[in-house]
């Protein structure tokens, strides 16, 4: 019974190693089958890859670029608002510095134009009234009075004129 037993289990022992030699063939071979098929529809696939790729770029890229038009345009209107603020800041500095310079004048006794014109115009009138009770004809102030406003409003360039040429001359001494 023991020799039958140990025949029975040689036999099932060999019909198992055909078994699973027979089934490792054929996952070998079923491996190599898919092998070959990925071989043979990779470059189908990858084609396919790359076709999508291209197409998911371009739509990325028009979106990108309307988001850049956008941002473009909002930066360019922030750009103009600001540009406004500050043309409207420089405007009222401009005219806080006037009124500040002119206060300045004013405390120190600079005539201004309106002075200088009112005090023209008076003198013309006192020559005519002195002419007219001379019986002389009167004498034309008016281009002498514009003379001497035209000296009252170069006196400042004159200075600086002044200084300019003073300030190169200290210059080319110091160079010296």
């Amino acid at each position: 019974m023991v020799k039958k037993l140990k025949a029975l289990a040689n036999s099932d022992d060999k019909q198992l190693a055909d078994a699973v030699r027979t089934s490792a063939q054929q996952i070998w071979q079923a491996g190599l089958g898919a092998f070959a098929k990925a071989q043979e529809e990779g470059g189908r696939v990858f084609a396919k890859l790359v076709k999508e790729g291209t197409a998911l770029q371009k739509r990325t890229q028009q979106l990108a670029n309307g988001k850049v038009g956008e941002v473009t345009d909002t930066v360019a209107k922030m750009a103009d608002n600001v540009s406004k603020q500050a043309a409207g800041s420089w405007d009222k500095l401009e005219k806080v510095f006037e009124d500040r310079v002119s206060r300045s004048l004013k405390t120190l006794g600079v005539p201004t134009q309106k002075d200088i014109q009112a005090l023209t115009k008076r003198v013309e009138d006192l020559n005519k009234a002195v002419a007219a009770l001379s019986g002389k004809k009167p004498a034309t102030t008016r281009g002498a009075a514009k003379t001497a406003a035209k000296k009252v409003a170069a006196r400042p360039a004159a200075k600086k004129a002044a200084g300019a040429v003073a300030k190169k001359a200290a210059t080319k001494k110091a160079a010296k």
